[in-house]
């Protein structure tokens, strides 16, 4: 079950927080209330929203929902845990036979780990095994690139929907010279539109869209560590071993944390085993 990631509610809870607090302490006409524009909201989410649907086939608009959940989760696997179970995974294929696995697997939630160590079991070549889990990583690089492209043309959009806003409050200005009255509120539509467009790309679709980013590449790496695991597995690696070459993808600090240096580590009674 994946985490919730705190950090994206948190930061654009905060930014909003800065905004409201620089509208308040300006000590403007109208404060905060002057910020809210109705027609303002419609132009740029209603241009949003009918941007997106003329980009996108229904589809990929159905996913949109599911995309944006995602950049509040955390990534499922920690690095230390996997090494922890490959290492298990293996001392029991050398003690029992790579057999015996389908029953660790009954613990193992997630389907590309089953379904790698289960390709093992089966006998297939580690070249087999290792293209077969390398296509399910492309094509799920490939998905998650088409979910983002629904929040990187929003971060387009929204902007451009608020420019559109600022021409309409500037012709309506301008249409209306005569009358002293009008002024205010079309400069309101004009300038306001711009503020909410800018404010969406930038404090909501474009740091969503490099959490997503981010959140792939982190899935990406994790998976070529599974891989590996799993063709050490097959192999019989001894489980030391297994251990030391899975804790060469652990960051400086993580294998600090978890006493995993790879550094003098290896011991004489290692290598006899292996």
């Amino acid at each position: 079950m994946s985490k919730k990631d705190i950090l994206t509610p948190i930061g654009i809870t905060i930014g909003f927080i800065m905004i409201m607090f620089g509208i308040v302490s300006s000590g403007g006409v109208g404060g905060f209330a002057g910020f809210i524009q109705g027609s303002s909201v419609l132009i740029v989410i209603g241009g949003l929203v009918a941007a997106l649907l003329v980009n996108f086939n229904i589809d990929q608009i159905k996913t949109t929902k599911h995309v944006i959940q995602e950049a509040f989760k955390r990534n499922q696997h920690q690095l230390s845990d996997l090494i922890e179970l490959f290492e298990r995974l293996s001392e029991r294929a050398r003690r029992e036979g790579l057999l015996a696995l389908e029953n660790e697997l009954e613990e193992v939630e997630d389907p590309y780990i089953r379904k790698g160590v289960l390709l093992a079991i089966d006998g297939i070549e580690p070249e087999v095994i290792t293209d077969i889990m390398n296509a399910e990583v492309d094509a799920m690089e490939d998905r998650h690139y088409r979910g983002r492209l629904i929040i990187e043309k929003a971060s387009e959009y929204a902007p451009a929907w608020g420019m559109v806003g600022t021409l309409i409050g500037l012709i309506l200005m301008l249409q209306n010279l005569e009358d002293p009255t009008t002024l205010g509120p079309s400069m309101a539509v004009a300038l306001l539109t711009t503020f909410y467009g800018s404010v969406l790309a930038n404090l909501v679709f474009m740091p969503m869209a490099g959490k997503l980013e981010t959140k792939t590449s982190e899935e990406i790496f994790m998976k070529q560590v599974i891989i590996e695991g799993v063709i050490g597995v097959q192999s019989g690696q001894n489980p030391r071993i297994l251990k030391e070459k899975l804790s060469a993808f652990l960051s400086e600090k993580e294998k600090n944390k978890k006493g995993a240096e790879v550094e003098g580590d290896f011991t004489e009674e290692s290598f006899n085993e292996a």
